[in-house]
């Protein structure tokens, strides 16, 4: 009886089809016949220098790392999609102060717009007009070891964007 009641269980388990998990991975934004990506230099209406070289790159190598079957390349004309962005701001503000009331610890905020757009239909795959990413750095202590660390934290918010970028686009998350 225990047995028989089991395998009815299994059965109508079996019956009621998949559950709506997936693997990471198998969804996305990107259509399957995709094989070339064209990321053209973002464009940087912020004013602020060169932050666009940074980004531009950050997402090329993002999806030569994450994606071994997509071609990148800066020419649209040569490509299945294209990826677009523009660097709309760039804040950097104070948040701490020291004891003697110098700003210790800056926030960095960008904001960029990126659209992904399918060459051969001109369908828009991907648009989000406002991305926000913030990053921190300290002024150290000193002035013998005065260094500027604006720059390496865009570095590190340019990656994180990039990576955050890209998992949304090849995995849909």
């Amino acid at each position: 009886m225990k047995s028989t009641l089991l395998l009815l269980l299994a059965a109508l388990g079996l019956a009621a089809g998949p559950c709506g998990y997936h693997r990471a991975g198998r969804g996305g934004n990107l259509p399957k016949d995709v094989r070339v990506i064209a990321v053209p230099a973002f464009k940087n209406t912020s004013l602020r220098y060169r932050v666009e070289q940074r980004f531009t790159e950050a997402v090329m190598d993002e999806i030569l790392r994450r994606d071994r079957r997509l071609t990148v390349t800066s020419t649209p004309e040569r490509a299945d999609v294209v990826l677009r962005g523009d660097i709309k701001g760039f804040n950097v503000a104070g948040v701490l102060l020291d004891d003697t009331g110098r700003t210790r610890v800056f926030q960095v905020t960008i904001t960029i717009g990126v659209t992904l757009r399918d060459r051969r239909t001109n369908r828009i795959l991907f648009d989000q007009p406002n991305f926000v990413f913030r990053g921190e750095y300290e002024l150290p202590e000193g002035p013998a070891t005065l260094f500027n660390e604006e720059d390496p934290a865009v570095d590190r918010i340019a990656q994180e964007f990039a990576r955050s970028l890209i998992t949304t686009l090849l995995e849909g998350l």
